[in-house]
């Protein structure tokens, strides 16, 4: 923990892991991971700076629940936004059944993010109506621009850090179309775990086979079975919403519509 910061009051939070973006190069921190999630009683969190990769004992994936400590950020007024200790991280165990999951997380549904900002929030769970999946391959020079600006910020450490690899990035955009009560939406997808589980299914069945199941998977599976979208406002911009996760979930069955219907 830095010295500067044993002042600031400390908070605690626990919460089950829904987002963790693509790794973004910082100028300050290296290589960090915007991370979020929800705590039991539906509130977003917004962890923040998280270098994934140097973590040690709390790496964590998606549907983790994990407890930290954490300040409100200095720069950062958005409501949901944590500056995380991450030496107080820890991992507690996977929130594993789809009934447990559909049931923290449908209630926090939103029809579009425009509901979401004008509730004040920063991030927002939306289901989409007929999404489609495309990818695109990348111009060189985009790529390269990509591999330089990895490269920097693994070389950016300090004397406690371990020496990481660059990450390569991947070759193509990946993207969504879909509609919400807002009407129409296109978004590069920056989901880390949609291109992570590219790059291992690139590694087992080679890139177009690699490609195909993609399509099949966000273009038929996921709508079939039940999907949401976990968007996201940027500090600098923050009426400009992003694809931060793509999240398989269950609907509410027709029971558990009744039941939320019922007055308390």
């Amino acid at each position: 923990m830095n010295p500067h910061d044993m002042s600031a009051t400390l908070k605690n939070a626990r919460v089950v892991i829904l987002i963790k973006a693509l790794p973004n190069p910082s100028q300050k921190y290296g290589e960090t991971v915007c991370c979020a999630g929800v705590t039991a009683e539906g509130q977003w969190k917004r962890l923040f700076p998280v270098r994934f990769r140097q973590l040690k004992e709390a790496k964590f994936q998606r549907w983790d629940w994990v407890q930290f400590d954490y300040r409100l950020p200095r720069s950062d007024n958005r409501v949901e936004s944590c500056h995380v200790y991450e030496d107080r991280l820890t991992v507690i165990r996977p929130l594993k059944r789809s009934a447990e999951r559909a049931a923290l997380l449908n209630p926090i549904i939103l029809p579009s993010t425009s509901e979401a900002a004008a509730r004040g929030q920063s991030l927002a769970l939306v289901r989409p109506q007929t999404p489609r999946f495309r990818a695109r391959r990348k111009p060189s020079i985009i790529i390269e621009a990509e591999r330089d600006a990895y490269k920097k910020a693994a070389r950016q450490k300090s004397f406690l850090d371990e020496e990481l690899a660059a990450i390569e990035p991947v070759p193509f955009e990946f993207a969504f179309t879909w509609s919400d009560a807002d009407g129409p939406h296109t978004m590069r997808c920056g989901d880390w775990e949609t291109t992570a589980w590219f790059w291992r299914r690139r590694h087992d069945i080679g890139e177009s086979k690699a490609l195909e199941e993609m399509y099949g998977r966000y273009n038929e599976e996921y709508p079939r079975s039940g999907v949401v979208f976990a968007l996201g406002t940027m500090k600098k911009r923050p009426k400009t919403w992003t694809l931060l996760g793509v999240i398989r979930l269950d609907p509410l069955t027709e029971a558990q519509r009744r039941q939320a219907s019922l007055p308390l």
